[in-house]
């Protein structure tokens, strides 16, 4: 068994040798004196603020908002959700321009899409959905079900792992109206087949809609190459925009002459100011935003964006990779001996940015870890869940927090 100097040692090695480095300079409360966290851990639950938001968002403030007022809207705001959705669709989804618009949260889109999506499918009676997948998705298309008279067709799935896509082969059918599924798993971490699955959907004529919310910013997707019809992410955790952020949605341009969103509101229209007694859909993605964009929400994001659009995900997904198999190799070494399980695949091809360790004391373990400046998550059943964003964290702040897990468990047990 290696030592803690060892662990220290091959952390601060890795550290010296990471490409993705100094873009940790660039988040405020890293290294710079001004924060008394020792280990952020969350960063798939909420991200880091950058340096570089913080001066966006007080300049709009006093330049934008307190200079322009209303004439930001013909300006830029207008527009705002569907730049800002062009450039994260490139960088980020794998998108081409014109199919991917921010704005509402990731409930409301998910809602939007899954809604459009199923009232398309005539005469399809069956959502296929599986058990472990986010509250929000399961919520969202029980309430859909019930509105439409639909049948929900479940995927039970192991807590520790996720849908495969023999499992999704064994429930899509003739009447398969649409497949929601996550493309990593929340609890997990579990990285779907995307390609494969979406392909499996479609040779029944299912539509398929991804919720991406733990792999946009942290895994590369590629929305456009593997003919995915609709996706749907939030924006604070990889992409750091903040507590709130208004998620983006994604629709296939071949869909979008096709879908009719559920929530028709006035900034959705053909003619946002003819303000005429019927509602015209937009022939474009605009016709999936329903009321006023939340333009202060939207600021952060972009500089996330802009630095994976400088390093590119590749080099993203390779530090997270590594961050995630070094955080394995911590918990097996310094907390297997007090029983902790590794919840999540081992294999990294098989595995999002977050790994789960499980123990029955783990939501006492968190709630210390929290007075201690140590900040991981914890998610039933028993899962302390380390979130290891690439572009913040580092192979140091990864040590100092999993030792910290020790520790608390050596008292705790």
């Amino acid at each position: 068994m290696t030592t803690p100097t060892d662990h220290l040692a091959a952390a601060r090695a890795f550290d010296a040798m990471d490409p993705l480095a100094p873009f940790r300079a660039r988040f405020a409360g890293v290294d710079d004196g001004a924060s008394d966290i020792v280990a952020y851990l969350d960063g798939n639950s909420l991200g880091r603020p950058t340096r570089a938001s913080i001066e966006r968002i007080n300049r709009f403030l006093v330049d934008g908002w307190g200079g322009r007022l209303i004439r930001g809207w013909d300006e830029e705001w207008m527009e705002l959700p569907f730049t800002i959705g062009d450039t994260l669709g490139e960088h980020v989804i794998g998108a081409a321009p014109g199919q991917t618009f921010v704005g509402d949260s990731t409930t409301v889109i998910l809602y939007k899409l899954a809604r459009a999506a199923v009232d398309a499918q005539t005469g399809r009676t069956e959502i296929v959905l599986d058990t472990d997948n986010f509250p929000t998705d399961r919520y969202v298309l029980d309430g859909i079900a019930r509105e439409r008279g639909l049948t929900l067709r479940w995927i039970e799935t192991d807590t520790s792992a996720g849908v495969a896509p023999e499992q999704v082969a064994a429930v899509v059918g003739p009447q398969t109206a649409l497949v929601v599924l996550s493309h990593v798993a929340y609890r997990s971490g579990y990285l779907a087949d995307v390609p494969e699955i979406t392909r499996i959907a479609h040779a029944s004529g299912a539509l398929v809609l991804w919720d991406l919310c733990h792999s946009a910013g942290s895994v590369p997707v590629e929305l456009d190459d593997w003919g995915v019809d609709l996706a749907a992410g939030c924006t604070y955790k990889y992409l750091n925009g903040g507590p709130g952020s208004p998620a983006f949605g994604y629709v296939r341009e071949g869909l979008l002459g096709t879908l009719t969103q559920p929530i028709q509101g006035w900034m959705g229209a053909a003619d946002v100011f003819a303000m005429g007694p019927e509602y015209t859909p937009a022939p474009s993605i605009r016709r999936f935003i329903s009321g006023t964009p939340p333009i202060v929400g939207m600021l952060a994001m972009q500089d996330t964006v802009a630095m994976i659009a400088e390093c590119g995900m590749p080099a993203v997904r390779a530090k997270s990779v590594a961050l995630t198999e070094f955080a394995i190799a911590l918990a097996d070494d310094l907390l297997g001996p007090f029983g902790v399980t590794v919840a999540s695949p081992r294999q990294a091809a098989r595995r999002g940015g977050h790994v789960t360790l499980n123990h029955p004391a783990m939501r006492q373990v968190t709630a210390a870890l929290w007075e201690r400046d140590v900040i991981p998550d914890y998610r039933d059943p028993n899962g302390l869940r380390i979130g290891l964003s690439p572009l913040s964290t580092s192979f140091e702040e990864t040590y100092r927090g999993v030792a910290a897990v020790r520790d608390a468990l050596a008292e705790l047990t």
